[in-house]
């Protein structure tokens, strides 16, 4: 079955460098980023898991963890990671799955249902596709998939800026506009009525269109 946005994030239980977890468990009340790699020893992701440990304190501020996964054994993330904190002068304290049996992949349609045999074998190329990022809330929906190739580096600032229009529209009925940042002006969404936003926004906006309200970012 494709995944879609608001379906339920398909839970698992698997092994990772910090030990069993369920995901659903381990994701508690909070949102959680899953973010995959075809491989481990491959120099994108190598940098990928590094930036991810610095700027892990910025999704903590944000009730948010961070997960990685690889399709290789844990004995092998753990000697990976070696070359990850060197390389980025960092430590990584989030976990990383070992999705040796290729299960959370399928489930997240990483690869096809039916793609058979296990990690051992397998390299980057034939595991191309499981380059994704999943954004999980606190109700267990997915929020947001992106898939990248694998010759290019993702934006985790980009996860962390969707994330911040996420929290802030799922509190206020507002969306955020292109290239939007925390602070900027923010819009009123079509199904609250002008007359509904005088009370909620008594300062007023500014109306670009009559579908196109602006306002000041709710606090």
């Amino acid at each position: 079955m494709t995944l879609r946005i608001n379906d339920q994030a398909p839970n698992f239980q698997v092994e990772t460098t910090q030990g069993k977890i369920d995901f659903h468990e381990w994701i508690g009340e909070g949102w959680a980023v899953l973010f995959s790699h075809p491989k481990d020893f491959t120099p994108v992701c190598t940098t990928e898991l590094g930036y991810m440990a610095k700027i892990q304190p910025e999704f903590e501020k944000r009730n948010t963890k961070i997960i990685g996964l690889s399709i290789d054994p844990v004995e092998d993330h753990k000697r990976w990671l070696k070359d990850v904190e060197e390389v980025s002068n960092t430590t990584v304290n989030y976990p990383i799955i070992a999705d040796t049996d290729l299960n959370v992949a399928k489930l997240y349609n990483m690869f096809a249902a039916d793609e058979s045999g296990s990690a051992e074998g397998r390299t980057a190329m034939t595991n191309a596709t499981v380059r994704s990022v999943f954004v999980i809330g606190p109700d267990k929906n997915i929020k947001l998939m992106i898939t990248y190739p694998m010759t290019t580096g993702r934006n985790f600032d980009e996860i962390l800026r969707v994330i911040d229009s996420m929290q802030l529209t799922a509190q206020h009925k507002v969306a955020t506009p292109v290239n939007w940042k925390q602070g900027e002006d923010v819009i009123i969404v079509p199904s609250i009525s002008n007359e509904d936003a005088e009370k909620i926004y008594p300062d007023g906006w500014e109306t670009v269109k009559p579908y196109l309200r602006k306002v000041k970012q709710p606090s």
